[in-house]
């Protein structure tokens, strides 16, 4: 592997990892999924907590170090602390839903109103890490996409359809958006995927397991000039790697049953926001 200069700060680090996470061998796959998604656990747990965590040995922790241009794990877990010093520390989501899961799987039989507690709190867990790690940038970036664009195309396919059935919806009831919603009804995805063009907007969403069908659409969508905006459970899925933007939601599961919504808060944050900005500017052409 190609020597490379070691990332100065975390967004670098991540920015780096995302980038080169196909070059990376399986093992150090696992410790870069791992670094991505439980940023506070890579900050303040041991060497060993990290590898068991990331079902990996010790040593493979310090090779993905070295892959990513550090001299050892304790130079690139430094900048994990770093930033848990300048943003007021607080349990990662991974440690809040793993004490909620602790909780919950010492019931063995709930009752419906027990149950649907049980689904209003991790929903609250949900929402709260959506608050904390969704980016001002990011939305304002997804917002002018969605504003610029000719026409927005919009995939999710099996558990994504409801996001993308509702963005569908919603968009089309804004400004008259030409919106389209990639359904493959009647086999037709990819004709229908395929009217996507330079100066459109490509919507996709997929969590694991993941579609592979989106992942080929959002490739294509790609190579014909379409902007593209990912929605899914972290920076390196397959829908993410040639994205303009990506937001990484993690929706809760209860009893090994996922719920979607942060991710529907998250779309109808988008379809809001573009909806205020259109009547902002058509209020302003009225009064000049």
């Amino acid at each position: 592997m190609t020597p490379v200069a070691a990332p100065k700060d975390l967004e670098r680090l991540r920015a780096d990892i995302v980038r080169r996470y196909e070059e990376l061998s399986p093992r150090l796959q696992q410790v870069a999924q791992f670094a991505l998604d439980h940023p506070n656990d890579m900050g303040l747990q041991t060497l060993a907590v990290i590898a068991e965590r990331c079902n990996v040995q010790p040593s493979t922790v310090v090779r993905f170090a070295k892959a990513m241009g550090y001299e050892g794990a304790s130079d690139m877990q430094k900048l994990f602390r770093d930033e848990l010093l300048t943003f007021a520390p607080s349990p990662s989501y991974a440690d809040r839903i793993r004490q909620f899961d602790d909780r919950s799987g010492a019931v063995d039989v709930l009752a419906p109103q027990e149950l649907l507690q049980e689904f209003a709190d991790a929903n609250i867990i949900a929402l709260e890490h959506l608050k904390g790690s969704i980016r001002k940038a990011d939305l304002e970036k997804a917002v002018a996409l969605i504003r610029e664009a000719a026409a927005v195309y919009i995939i999710g396919l099996r558990r994504s359809f409801p996001v993308a059935s509702y963005l569908a919806y919603a968009l089309r009831h804004v400004d008259e958006k030409r919106a389209y919603l990639l359904d493959g009804v009647a086999g037709m995805l990819a004709e229908q995927s395929g009217m996507a063009r330079q100066n459109d907007l490509l919507i996709a969403i997929s969590f694991r397991p993941y579609a592979a069908e989106t992942a080929e659409i959002v490739a294509q969508a790609r190579a014909r000039g379409a902007r593209i905006i990912a929605i899914s459970d972290t920076r390196v899925s397959p829908i993410a790697r040639d994205a303009d933007v990506v937001f990484e939601t993690k929706d809760a599961e209860v009893l090994q049953f996922r719920s979607l919504t942060a991710s529907l808060c998250l779309a109808q944050a988008l379809v809001v926001s573009y909806a205020f900005q259109s009547e902002r500017r058509a209020s302003k052409g009225k009064s000049r």
